[in-house]
C-alpha cells in the first residue's frame, strides 16, 4: 500500500507542479484523489492478495500451458529461424521501464520493410492485416498465443493478470502529467481496455481515459468481473 500511496501522491504532484494545470480539467484532478483513496481503502488486497494470486496463478498457466507453448515455440522455430520470443520495452509500475515477452509474429527482415503507419502508432501496430506478419503470426495474434509468454513476466513482479495495459515508451513520452496516473498500478495481461475498448479505433487519450477507470476503482470485484469478462471478450475480438 505503501508504494501505491507513494506512486499515487508522486504523480498528484506532477499535475500540480507542470506548470500547466489550467490546462487539466477538474475531472482528473478528482481521479487524482480517487485513485490514492482506492490504494488507501484496499490495502490488504493490493499489497499482499493481488500479488499473491498474480503469481500462483501465472505458474499453474504456465505448466497448463506449457504443451501450447512447446508447440508454439516448434513451429515458429521452424519458420522463423532462431529467437522464438520478441522482446520489447514497456513501461510499468511508477513508470519504470521493463521487457514484456511475446512470441514472435513478424519475419526477421520486418525493419527493412517500411510501411506507412501513420503518426500514431498505437492506432496501426495491432493491424492484423500488416504485410509482415507471418501466417502463424496472424493466428497467434488473433488467438493472443503470442501474449502467453507474458504469464513470465507475471512471475517477475513485471506485471498483474489484471491492470492497464503496458505502454511503449515512445507513447508514455508524449504523456499530459494526468495520464501518469496510470503508473500507479502494475500493467496487466487483461484489463478494462481489453474487455470493453479493444480494437475500437479510439485516440490515445480516450483509450487512457479506460486505463484510469480502472485504477479508480481497482479492487477484488472489479478484477473479477474482468477476469470473468475476458473469454468472451477473446472471442468476440476473433470474430470481428
Amino acid at each position: 500500500m505503501a508504494q501505491v500511496e507513494a506512486s499515487s501522491r508522486r504523480s498528484v504532484g506532477m499535475i500540480h507542479t507542470a506548470g500547466n494545470a489550467a490546462q487539466i480539467s477538474p475531472r482528473h484532478l478528482v481521479l487524482a484523489d480517487q485513485v490514492e483513496e482506492v490504494a488507501a481503502h484496499s490495502g490488504i488486497y493490493m499489497r499482499f492478495v493481488k500479488p499473491s494470486c498474480d503469481r500462483i496463478f501465472a505458474a499453474v498457466m504456465l505448466v497448463l500451458l506449457s504443451p501450447i507453448l512447446l508447440f508454439t515455440s516448434i513451429a515458429l522455430r521452424l519458420t522463423l529461424g532462431k529467437g522464438v520470443l520478441f522482446r520489447q520495452e514497456r513501461i510499468g509500475k511508477g513508470g519504470v521501464p521493463f521487457t514484456v515477452l511475446k512470441f514472435r509474429t513478424m519475419k526477421a527482415d520486418r525493419r527493412q520493410e517500411r510501411l506507412d503507419v501513420g503518426s500514431d502508432r498505437r492506432r496501426t501496430h495491432k493491424s492484423t492485416s500488416d504485410p509482415r506478419h507471418t501466417r502463424l503470426g496472424r493466428f497467434l495474434r488473433a488467438t493472443s498465443i503470442d501474449e502467453l509468454p507474458q504469464f513470465v513476466n507475471v512471475l517477475r513482479g513485471d506485471m498483474s493478470i489484471i491492470g492497464p495495459r503496458p505502454e511503449l515508451p515512445i507513447v508514455v513520452e508524449k504523456y499530459e502529467p494526468w495520464q501518469h496516473l496510470r503508473h500507479d498500478l502494475r500493467p496487466g495481461l487483461t484489463g478494462l481496455w481489453q474487455v470493453s475498448e479493444r480494437g475500437n479505433g479510439e485516440a490515445m487519450h480516450d483509450r487512457v481515459d479506460v486505463d484510469l477507470s480502472y485504477c479508480d476503482s481497482v479492487g477484488f470485484l472489479t478484477d473479477l468481473r474482468i477476469f470473468l469478462a475476458t473469454p468472451f471478450a477473446l472471442i468476440r475480438a476473433r470474430g470481428e
